[in-house]
C-alpha cells in the first residue's frame, strides 16, 4: 500500500481581477508540482484546498487519516492569520506536517515582534519604529526610510512610495498604510545595497540548519525616481518594468569570510524564531559589507528559483527536498514508510 499523505493548501478567495490576486493564485502551481513529485515518489498523495470553512479539513483527516500533511497553506488573503490557525489545528489534532510550527508562523507574520527578537538577540536589523496610530513618530533612524504594513507578507503594501526621504513624506505614507492595512505600521531605515534570499533547511540526523548558496535580487541601475526595492509589482507583475529591473539570480557567491558571517547569522535567526524544516531570510548587505536582516519568512515559496538552484549547487534536487520534507514529517508522527516504497523521482519539476 502506498503511504497516504495529504497536500493541504489555501483555495484562492480573491477574484481574478483583484490587484493582489496574483500573489494568492500562485499557490496552485506549487500544489500541482508538489503533488506530482509525491505521486512519482510512491506516495498516495491527495490534495485538499481549504478556504473560509475548516470543516472539510477536519472531515478529510477523520475519513482518510494521512501519515502526515504537506502543509502549503499560506492563509486566506482576506484572513491572513489563518496561516497560523491551520498549523495550530494540525498540532491540536496531533497530525504531523511539513514546515514551521505555529509559533514560528506567528512571528513570521508579525514583523514587529520578529524585529524585537532579532534586536534583543544582537542580530543586525535596521533601526525601526512602530506606529499604532497617527501621527507619525519623530523619526531618528536616518533617511531614507521605508514604511511597511506589519502584518502582511508577499510584499503586499510595498510600492515605490513606501520609501520616504523626509518627515512630510513619512507622515503621509504612515497615514496611507494605516488606512489601507490597519495598525501596526513598521518604519525602518532603508538599507541601500545588495539584497539576498538566504534559504535555510534542516539536514542530517541531527537536523543541522544548513544554509544554501545565495540568491540575489540583482537590481538594475535605478531609473530616475525609482528605488531599488522589491515591491509588490516587482515581485508579481511580470509585464511591468519593475519586474524586469529586479531579476533573481541564483546561485551567487560572496567572499568566503562574508559567506561564513552570513551563514552564522542565518542559522542563529532560524533557531531564534523556532523555525523547522526550512525558512528563508531576506538580508541586505550595505556598502561597508555589513549584513542587515530585513525579515525571516517561515513559510517561503517552495518552488522558487532561489531554492531550486541553491539545492542544485550542493548536489541536491528539488524532488529530493520535497520527499525529504514528507518523510521527516512522517517520522515526527512516529511512523515510517516501508523500505523501498518511496524513491526520489527525477526531472518532475524545475522551479520558477
Amino acid at each position: 500500500m502506498k503511504p497516504p499523505v495529504l497536500v493541504l493548501f489555501n483555495n484562492p478567495v480573491l477574484p481574478p481581477d483583484h490587484p493582489e490576486a496574483g500573489s494568492e493564485h500562485d499557490i496552485l502551481d506549487t500544489v500541482a508540482d508538489i503533488a506530482k513529485v509525491l505521486a512519482a515518489a510512491g506516495f498516495d498523495a491527495r490534495k485538499l484546498g481549504v478556504d473560509r470553512d475548516p470543516r472539510p479539513l477536519l472531515d478529510e483527516l477523520r475519513r482518510r487519516p494521512p501519515l502526515a500533511v504537506f502543509n502549503l497553506f499560506e492563509g486566506l488573503a482576506t484572513r491572513p492569520g489563518t496561516e497560523v490557525s491551520v498549523a495550530a489545528l494540525l498540532e491540536w489534532l496531533d497530525v504531523p506536517f511539513t514546515g514551521c510550527p505555529s509559533p514560528a508562523l506567528v512571528l513570521g507574520r508579525d514583523k514587529i515582534r520578529a524585529k524585537h527578537l532579532l534586536a534583543a538577540a544582537g542580530l543586525p536589523t535596521p533601526a525601526y519604529a512602530v506606529v499604532e496610530r497617527p501621527p507619525a513618530p519623530d523619526w531618528g533612524g536616518g533617511w531614507p526610510a521605508i514604511v511597511k504594513p506589519a502584518m502582511q507578507d508577499a510584499s503586499i503594501g510595498i510600492d515605490q512610495a513606501s520609501v520616504v526621504t523626509d518627515a512630510a513624506q513619512l507622515a503621509a505614507r504612515v497615514d496611507h498604510t494605516l488606512a489601507a492595512y490597519g495598525p501596526p505600521v513598521l518604519v525602518e531605515r532603508f538599507v541601500t545595497g545588495r539584497e539576498f534570499h538566504v534559504n535555510v533547511f534542516e539536514d542530517g540526523p541531527d537536523r543541522t540548519p544548513t544554509v544554501l548558496p545565495l540568491a540575489e535580487i540583482a537590481f538594475r541601475p535605478a531609473k530616475p525616481g525609482r528605488w531599488p526595492v522589491y515591491t509588490f509589482t516587482a515581485k508579481w507583475d511580470e509585464a511591468s518594468d519593475e519586474y524586469a529591473d529586479c531579476p533573481l539570480v541564483a546561485p551567487v557567491e560572496l567572499p568566503p569570510a562574508d559567506t561564513a558571517r552570513l551563514a552564522d547569522l542565518a542559522r542563529r535567526a532560524f533557531r531564534l524564531l523556532d523555525c523547522r524544516d526550512y525558512a528563508r531570510l531576506d538580508v541586505r548587505m550595505d556598502a561597508a559589507g555589513d549584513f542587515h536582516v530585513l525579515e525571516v519568512n517561515p513559510n517561503p515559496y517552495l518552488n522558487s528559483l532561489a531554492l531550486v538552484k541553491g539545492l542544485e549547487a550542493v548536489g541536491r534536487t528539488h524532488e529530493w527536498f520535497v520527499v525529504k520534507l514528507m518523510l521527516d514529517a512522517i517520522g515526527r508522527g512516529g511512523n515510517a514508510v516501508p523500505p523501498g516504497s518511496v524513491t526520489v523521482p527525477v526531472g518532475v519539476v524545475t522551479g520558477a
